[in-house]
């Protein structure tokens, strides 16, 4: 946790005192994908190492739907362009349910979010820009108006029209970039110019007038004090929205910006580009709670700094739970690894046992999918102790996996157990050798394990025509009707011995 300590320390140096505000924010436009898992827990980790070290520190997550809607996201009809401009709080849902499309986004996430474990206070923008919260930002901008654009193009390195304006303007229910003209403080109103050119006046204390996005960002900085705040590394470029914020805070806001903390982006594996809701290519953070544990996607992101990318392999969930329950089990854990194991189950409830996940995975399968027959499977197996002792924790896990089996799980992994299997389909070796093995599991110890099965199936090898390979391969079609499956000697061993007997003599 090297990362997270160095980001502490020096937080502590800027912030000797008082309580330290951490913010995250994101704008309800659609589906949240599993990338915003990055910033949001980010935050999380910052705040609770604050807090074990004695500091008062919360995390304000503000959600930014007073925004416009800019872009259709692929999973909504085409006549939504209808709405293109319009706040995202004054949209409607595409449910029919009457609420606004920044509820209809926003409720899925906060679910995720809670989740996760994740405390954080909720702002809306729209509520903030209308109740006049913003007025003295929108005051200070625009009386300082020429210093705001001496800031941004210095910074960005662009040059900005003569007609740009920081402010957007709400005519007719949308948002639009209206040139400014003048501003009466005591009216709390201003002056700007139509499409037509034509000078029009509008109040900015009600959230008709809204800051433009680079303004707004170190506006809500100043407004709330904010201390430290993680942000995508799109943002953290060279003349970017952070560098450009910083300035507006040290030229026109005076106050100092927010320790920054910029995180690099989750890619799905084997793509090269960052995920994107508005294309519908990207991993829903709502799948994501629905399958991996609370602590297994919290360990995911806080293992690796913010500035490395990460990969998410949905089908190989298998190896990213276990790399987490290898981390729980071992034995001379550092101060690094218990700090890791801290925060990952802060606030959750612990769902990953002991038991190996692909163990679940096959011992559910072989179960029919019941998850009380799972442990009945499980405790005739080596697992049993741990089964015993872990029952509960088992069954919650239980339905992270259905829900992996029904989403992501890889098609050579899901199987079910054959109702029946056509003897017309096997050679006159496959019938014998699967007889022969019958009889042999019928004398079989009564805890007979997967070493005995597995030796009990090579024994055959000298004694059949079949080869190695065809001896697992015949097997496997008879009881799930595929070429392969879990480990053989260990699969055959959970299974009811009546039921596998029947099955390899292909009895009803």
């Amino acid at each position: 946790m090297l990362w997270l300590n160095k980001i502490i320390d020096e937080a502590e140096k800027l912030y000797p005192e008082g309580e330290i505000l951490v913010e995250s924010g994101i704008s309800p436009s659609g589906n949240y994908h599993m990338g915003y898992l990055r910033e949001i827990l980010t935050c999380d980790a910052v705040v609770l190492e604050l807090k074990r070290r004695g500091r008062k520190s919360k995390h304000i997550h503000f959600v930014d739907d007073q925004d416009g809607f800019r872009k259709v996201p692929a999973n909504l009809p085409e006549e939504y362009a209808q709405y293109l401009g319009q706040p995202l709080c004054d949209m409607p849902a595409p449910d029919g349910s009457g609420q606004t499309y920044a509820d209809y986004s926003l409720k899925p996430f906060l679910k995720s979010v809670e989740a996760l474990g994740v405390e954080m206070e909720v702002i809306r923008s729209h509520r903030k820009y209308r109740e006049g919260y913003f007025v003295p930002a929108i005051e200070l901008v625009l009386s300082h108006i020429g210093e705001v654009r001496k800031v941004l193009e210095e910074i960005s390195g662009r040059q900005l029209d003569e007609n740009w304006s920081p402010i957007q303007v709400n005519e007719a229910g949308c948002l639009k970039k209206r040139p400014f003209v003048g501003i009466n403080v005591d009216q709390k109103t201003i002056k700007y110019l139509d499409k037509n050119g034509q000078e029009q006046t509008a109040v900015y204390k009600n959230g008709r007038v809204k800051l433009d996005w680079r303004i707004d960002w170190p506006a809500r900085w100043w407004l709330q004090g904010i201390n430290i705040e993680p942000f995508g590394k799109d943002h953290a470029t060279k003349g970017g929205s952070y560098e450009t914020g910083k300035g507006l805070m040290d030229r026109v806001f005076k106050a100092p910006a927010p320790l920054p903390i910029p995180y690099d982006f989750i890619n799905q594996a084997g793509k090269t580009t960052k995920m994107s809701a508005s294309k519908g290519d990207a991993i829903g953070m709502r799948d994501v709670v629905q399958v991996l544990p609370p602590e297994v996607a919290r360990f995911f992101i806080f293992r690796s700094p913010p500035n490395k990318l990460l990969f998410f392999d949905p089908q190989n969930v298998a190896k990213l739970i276990d790399e987490f329950a290898e981390l729980l089990a071992k034995e001379n854990k550092d101060e690094a690894d218990k700090q890791l194991i801290e925060l990952c189950e802060n606030g959750v409830d612990s769902i990953v046992s002991s038991i190996p996940f692909s163990h679940l995975v096959a011992s559910y399968q072989s179960a029919l999918r019941d998850p009380n027959k799972t442990i009945e499977v499980i405790s005739r197996t080596e697992y049993g102790p741990a089964t015993r002792n872990e029952a509960g924790t088992i069954l919650a896990e239980l339905k992270f996996i259905a829900n992996w089996l029904d989403k992501w799980a890889p098609k050579d992994i899901k199987f079910s157990l054959n109702e029946t299997s056509d003897k017309a389909q096997f050679s006159e070796a496959q019938k014998d050798y699967l007889r022969a093995l019958a009889d042999k599991i019928q004398k079989a110890p009564a805890n007979a394990g997967g070493e005995w099965f597995h030796k009990a199936i090579y024994d055959f090898k000298d004694k059949t025509e079949l080869e190695p390979k065809q001896l697992f391969q015949t097997l496997y079609r008879v009881i799930i009707g595929k070429d392969s499956g879990p480990r053989a000697g260990w699969f055959l061993s959970i299974l009811p011995r009546d039921w596998l007997i029947k099955r390899l003599r292909f009895e009803e």
